[in-house]
């Protein structure tokens, strides 16, 4: 599973959803739906905008975290 961190970037740059929505040309509600983790694709010159905006590496906006019991596995 892919966590995002943005929200995170976002408090420590001491920056609103909003900003960063104005600041990148992405609009709001994708902007949220990344903060929250329910995004369901993210192009890269979205990841590339933000990395930009935020001055960070897109590691620093995304962890992988390994699903111990993946569907299907046994």
């Amino acid at each position: 599973m892919i966590k995002f961190k943005v929200k995170v970037m976002l408090a420590i740059r001491e920056m609103t959803q909003k900003e960063l929505a104005e600041r990148t040309g992405i609009r709001p509600p994708t902007v949220s739906a990344i903060c929250l983790g329910t995004v369901k694709h993210l192009p890269i010159d979205a990841l590339d905008k933000i990395c930009t905006v935020l001055d960070c590496q897109p590691s620093d906006l995304m962890e992988y975290i390994k699903e111990d019991n993946q569907a299907g596995e046994q």
